[in-house]
């Protein structure tokens, strides 16, 4: 993924991005966890992707996938012709991370708005311009020239009414990964969302968290 983002998504673009900014650099790097992320270090005049190994396990294993925003863009938004599979979630995880290198470099990346308008005007153009596609089959022969399989099955998307029936008020869930992972117990279960209400850290706090995005928690 890393050599996919450096290789058909950076070298294009870095003209450009060297205009806005003289000296820019990308380090694409891999984590131990399943954070994945996109930031600019001013002081290096460095982007930085990091893509997390869980992340990428999570990715192979159709149950987890529906909990991932990238699994619901390529359905909602059609890229890949709305197919999920594990190759098209990991070839469209680096578009995404580099929308946002390429959101940030156009000023458009504001504290609160970070999947914004400007976002997806990028993350469409990536998609409608062939950069997915192109990241797809670098990915895929990259994969196949490791001597490893990336599976190209399409994965279900879950039935919401089955997840509903999963939850009751007083289960104790979480939901979120790393530093952003909250704790809670469901109060409420709605259409397509339960209401949780924060413990620990996050007690007095309430969230509507969408139950594919919900995991259950031991007591």
């Amino acid at each position: 993924m890393c050599d996919t983002t450096t290789m058909i998504l950076w070298h294009p673009a870095q003209a450009w991005v060297r205009k806005q900014t003289p000296a820019t650099t990308l380090l694409c790097r891999v984590g131990s966890g399943q954070a994945t992320y996109h930031r600019f270090d001013p002081r290096l005049k460095q982007h930085q992707i990091t893509y997390g190994k869980r992340m990428i396990m999570s990715k192979h294993q159709p149950d987890a996938v529906a909990g991932w925003l990238s699994g619901r863009e390529i359905r909602q938004r059609k890229y890949f012709d709305g197919e999920v599979t594990t190759l098209n979630l990991l070839a469209h995880t680096c578009c995404h991370e580099f929308a946002h290198l390429l959101q940030h470099v156009s000023g458009q990346r504001y504290r609160g708005s970070v999947h914004n308008q400007h976002f997806y005007r990028i993350l469409d153009e990536l998609h409608a311009s062939g950069g997915a596609d192109a990241a797809r089959r670098h990915l895929a022969e990259q994969a196949a020239g490791g001597g490893m399989t990336v599976p190209e099955q399409p994965i279900v998307a879950p039935d919401n009414r089955q997840l509903m029936a999963k939850w009751s008020v007083g289960d104790a869930v979480g939901f979120g990964a790393g530093k952003r992972q909250v704790e809670g117990r469901v109060i409420r279960v709605n259409r397509k969302t339960c209401t949780v209400e924060g413990t620990g850290p996050c007690s007095g706090l309430r969230y509507r968290v969408p139950v594919v995005l919900l995991r259950a928690l031991t007591d």
